[in-house]
């Protein structure tokens, strides 16, 4: 896996992790005992649902702390007046003169509906460590690309509303 990920990043999954071990687990697992106490288990769907429950959680647990072990610690390094993670970030496409803003995250965190982008995506790739007016290239592949003009930074944007996507 060896996603980049913020130590904000690994914090929550920490948190989720003890969350499904300690509350979620315990009740799927009681769920299942009182599903097989009703009998017949093939034709048992409370006892089969239950179970496909309990192994979802145990498989998102597996997920998590696999990313946690392997991941790479993003310490932020960008200075004052440059575009940095967890910045909220406004430029303006030349080609069709349309302003976007976006917040820069790390990669477990992305949901371009929403736009949050990753620092690995090409439009954050390019803007990383750059500030207020500079004109920058966005490299789609190594024959096109287009680019934008950073028009504002807002620093430290509040992040605790972000979610760690599900897989």
């Amino acid at each position: 896996m060896n996603d980049r990920l913020t130590r904000e990043d690994i914090k929550k999954m920490e948190e989720e992790v003890e969350h499904r071990k300690l509350v979620v687990r315990p009740k799927l697992i009681e769920e299942v005992q009182e599903a097989r106490a009703q009998g017949d288990l093939s034709e048992n769907f409370e006892y089969k649902a239950a179970k496909q429950a309990k192994n979802q959680n145990e498989s998102r647990i597996r997920y998590l702390e696999k990313m946690i072990k392997t991941a790479r610690i993003y310490e932020d390094d960008s200075a004052d007046d440059e575009v940095g993670i967890n910045n909220l970030v406004t430029v303006l496409f030349e080609e069709d003169g349309e302003e976007e803003s976006f917040k820069i995250v790390t990669t477990v965190r992305v949901d371009s509906l929403n736009n949050l982008i990753s620092i690995e995506s090409p439009l954050g790739k390019a803007v990383m460590h750059h500030k207020i007016g500079d004109r920058v290239k966005v490299d789609i592949d190594p024959t096109s690309g287009y680019y934008v003009k950073i028009l504002r930074i807002e620093k430290n944007t509040d992040e605790s509303h972000d979610r760690i996507n599900r897989y």
